[in-house]
């Protein structure tokens, strides 16, 4: 079974080759169509109208299985690579081992933000915006500006132990799990991590910071420990919901896979 490794436990050759197939998707030109399908979906999403990929409950397996697409187009250029997750509750400032110039690069300068080290560097010219919300076309960092502290362990232990997945109105006001770790109500453990990362992460665009697949897997790794807490707690709602995707309905974009379909991960990865 495919392991998906924490960040700080990956090797150097691991480090290279996820980084290596993260340029060469960029390069070809299938980087930018995940932050379009992205960007479309944040832009999309309301709590009013129609919701797949946020302020919803699909949040956790949609973007599962965003994540699950990114990955196999990773193993398209090299077929270890597997996505490693940023436990955030750990690795918690920018001297973290995830920013070093072997790997995701450092903070943004002052004044602008850009990022001057590592591979995504402006200055390495392989790392253009070309899916852009403003002008700039380089990316950008702040990190610890937004906001300064990153979400700690204590404040993840006391959303896991939810155990009602989510509930009415199903959006950015519904209590239970998945808004919880979405970041709209409580401790803020999801939103709150792209605000303290600053720059593209904290747009629509936020997969133009490669750091957006490790964060995210961390908490497509959460939900998995929540499932395994809470065996008799099921995704809501099952059915005849307006606007949001009930368990058995289709996720767009796809269209060709539900909530249901998504629930259990190991069928396609295990975290280590």
């Amino acid at each position: 079974m495919a392991v998906r490794k924490n960040q700080a436990d990956l090797t150097a050759t691991e480090k290279r080759n996820f980084v290596d197939a993260v340029l060469e998707l960029k390069r070809s030109g299938r980087y930018d169509e995940f932050i379009s399908t992205h960007n479309a979906f944040i832009i999309g999403d309301t709590d009013d109208g129609e919701r797949t990929g946020h302020r919803s409950p699909s949040f956790l397996p949609w973007h599962r299985r965003f994540l699950l697409q990114f990955e196999q187009a990773l193993q398209s250029v090299t077929p270890s690579v597997m996505l490693p997750y940023w436990d955030w509750t750990a690795d918690r400032t920018p001297r973290s081992s995830l920013w070093a110039d072997d790997f995701l690069g450092g903070d943004g300068r002052s004044g602008d933000g850009r990022v001057t080290s590592g591979p995504f560097a402006f200055g390495s010219g392989k790392w253009p915006m070309n899916i852009r919300v403003d002008g700039r076309t380089f990316l950008r960092r702040s990190l610890g500006t937004g906001v300064r502290e990153l979400p700690t362990r204590a404040e993840v232990d006391r959303v896991l132990a939810m155990s009602v997945y989510d509930a009415a109105p199903w959006n950015s006001s519904s209590d239970g799990f998945r808004n919880n770790i979405e970041g709209w109500r409580g401790p803020n453990l999801h939103n709150r991590v792209h605000v303290w990362v600053g720059g593209q992460m904290t747009t629509g665009a936020s997969p133009n910071d490669p750091v957006f697949w490790l964060h995210h897997c961390f908490i497509d790794k959460l939900w998995a420990d929540w499932q395994g807490m809470h065996p008799k707690s099921g995704y809501l709602p099952t059915g005849d919901t307006p606007d949001v995707v009930d368990l058995h309905d289709t996720m767009k974009p796809w269209n060709d896979v539900t909530p249901a379909d998504m629930l259990d991960h190991t069928k396609f990865y295990t975290y280590g």
